[in-house]
């Protein structure tokens, strides 16, 4: 392949931000043809460099060419786009219903998210999958900061253990979200801040959890609470059902920051 293809399939695979099986399946059929019309183009006289440049140039931008197919893969279906809602309004109706006080309804939802995140890793990670993939993170993280808030002398040792493994298992799964599409990583993160920002605003990090006055404002707050998981189960339906990447990442930063702003809000006004 010669320098002046291969720098324009280089270019093109680099704005084309969608699953990589798919994304070298529609390269190599862009590679055809261009091969098609450079071999066209030296039927009519034209020398192989040149047609090469004129095959190039007729084809067009890459980057344009890449965000057309992009935006013919991006948009979700509805059903896809609800599924990846359902772990934010599940967890908005266990607060709506007063069941996140009921530890065997807790320790369903866990199991739930932890049997669904582990069925669709192993399913080539659908769109879908990534939201309930960042509800799985969430104890991982938690747990974390229960060894550092109970940890003392040689039980430091366990925490940096589990902290550095958390670490690494974290990273890697960051990693290949974010190879993979940087719009799946915003999607599989958005519940991280939201839930961390009630926890910190209504001191539950502090005390983790044993504080009364804690809980008590969490009490009050329990309606501020399914709303704002509410607004996080919305942005994650219109942006999967957007089509342009910068749409959907605007909507995937703007709705996560504005609920943290009305969690700061809600908190001062309680």
């Amino acid at each position: 392949m010669d320098n002046v293809v291969s720098s324009y399939l280089a270019r093109f695979k680099a704005s084309l931000h969608i699953d990589s099986n798919i994304k070298e399946g529609i390269a190599q059929e862009v590679y055809t043809h261009l091969k098609d019309k450079i071999q066209e183009l030296k039927k009519e006289g034209f020398s192989e460099d040149e047609a090469d440049k004129l095959a190039v140039q007729a084809l067009g931008s890459p980057e344009l060419i890449a965000q057309q197919i992009y935006e013919t893969h991006a948009q979700g279906s509805w059903q896809e786009a609800l599924l990846a809602a359902l772990p934010h309004f599940i967890v908005a109706l266990l607060f709506a219903s007063y069941y996140w006080q009921n530890r065997f309804c807790i320790s369903i939802l866990l199991m739930t998210i932890v049997g669904v995140a582990i069925y669709g890793w192993h399913q080539n990670k659908p769109v879908w999958f990534f939201p309930w993939l960042g509800y799985y993170l969430l104890p991982i993280v938690f747990s974390g900061l229960l060894l550092i808030h109970f940890s003392e002398g040689w039980g430091w040792i366990a925490a940096l253990i589990y902290i550095s493994l958390a670490l690494v298992i974290i990273i890697y799964i960051v990693e290949q979200t974010v190879r993979r599409d940087g719009v799946y990583a915003l999607l599989m993160l958005s519940p991280l801040p939201v839930m961390f920002g009630w926890l910190l605003s209504l001191g539950m990090l502090g005390g983790l959890m044993r504080s009364d006055i804690a809980m008590a404002r969490l009490e009050t707050n329990v309606p501020w609470i399914t709303v704002t998981f509410l607004a996080l189960a919305i942005a994650t339906v219109v942006s999967l059902r957007l089509k342009q990447r910068q749409h959907k990442i605007a909507v995937l930063l703007v709705f996560p920051l504005t609920i943290l702003l009305s969690v700061a809000l809600a908190t001062v006004v309680s």
